[in-house]
C-alpha cells in the first residue's frame, strides 16, 4: 500500500501542514470599507451656483440644467427666480436669462467643477466665443467657506460680487449670507455693486 506524503514545501520545520492563507484573495474582493473600516463621513457643503442662458428656449435650458444637478451629486435646497439680464462684456449678443441655485453636495470642489462641466457639454452648449452667447452656462460662486485659487477653478467667483446678474438672485434666496474674505452680507454688497446693468424679473409668457 502507498503511502501519501505532504509535499515538502507544505511543512514547516517541525512536520506540521502549513495553513495556507488565503485572505489576500478574498479581501481583494471586498468593498473598501470592509477592508480599512468605517469611514469618515464626508460633510456637506452648501454651495451656490450661478445658470444663465440666452439661446434657444432659455426658461427650458434652465430648468433642464437644474433637473440634472441630482445626477451630479447636488442636492436642490433653494432655486431663485428667473431674471432677465443685460449682457455685460460683450454687448453684441441677446440677453440672459439667470438665476442662482443652492445645494448641498458631499464631492469635492474639482470634481463637482467637471459634473457642471459635463451637464453642459450634454445639454449641447460650446464655448465658441469668451464671453459670448451661451445655451446654458454654470458656475460655481461659492463652496461653503472654502477659499479655492487655483488655474482651474477660483472660488468664491473672483468677479461675482461685480455681477448683479449674480449678486440679484442670490440676494433673494440668501441675503445674509458672508463669505470670510467679504466686507459684507450678500445684500450688503448688493447695494454698493457699481454693475449698471439692468436686471429684471422675468415673466414667463403664457
Amino acid at each position: 500500500m502507498t503511502t501519501l506524503r505532504t509535499p515538502s514545501y507544505a511543512r514547516d520545520r517541525r512536520d506540521k501542514i502549513v495553513n495556507p492563507d488565503f485572505s489576500g484573495v478574498w479581501k481583494a474582493n471586498l468593498p473598501r470599507s470592509k477592508l480599512l473600516g468605517p469611514q469618515p463621513k464626508v460633510p456637506l457643503a452648501t454651495i451656490f451656483l450661478s445658470l444663465g442662458s440666452n439661446l434657444g428656449n432659455r426658461e427650458k435650458n434652465l430648468r433642464t440644467a437644474i433637473a440634472a444637478l441630482p445626477e451630479a451629486n447636488v442636492r436642490v435646497t433653494h432655486v431663485s427666480s428667473f431674471y432677465e439680464t443685460e449682457p455685460v462684456d460683450l454687448r453684441e449678443q441677446p440677453w440672459f436669462l439667470n438665476c442662482v441655485v443652492q445645494a448641498e453636495t458631499e464631492i469635492p470642489a474639482k470634481d463637482l467643477l467637471r459634473a457642471l462641466g459635463a451637464i453642459e457639454s450634454r445639454m449641447g452648449s460650446k464655448k465658441v466665443v469668451p464671453k459670448g452667447p451661451r445655451l446654458i452656462d454654470l458656475d460655481l460662486l461659492l463652496y461653503g467657506d472654502e477659499t479655492i485659487d487655483t488655474p482651474e477653478l477660483q472660488v468664491p467667483h473672483p468677479r461675482m460680487l461685480q455681477r448683479k446678474f449674480v449678486l440679484v438672485p442670490l440676494a433673494e434666496i440668501a441675503p445674509n449670507w458672508k463669505h470670510p474674505s467679504w466686507s459684507g452680507t450678500v445684500s450688503e454688497l448688493l447695494t454698493t455693486a457699481r454693475d449698471p446693468s439692468v436686471v429684471r424679473k422675468f415673466i414667463a409668457s403664457v
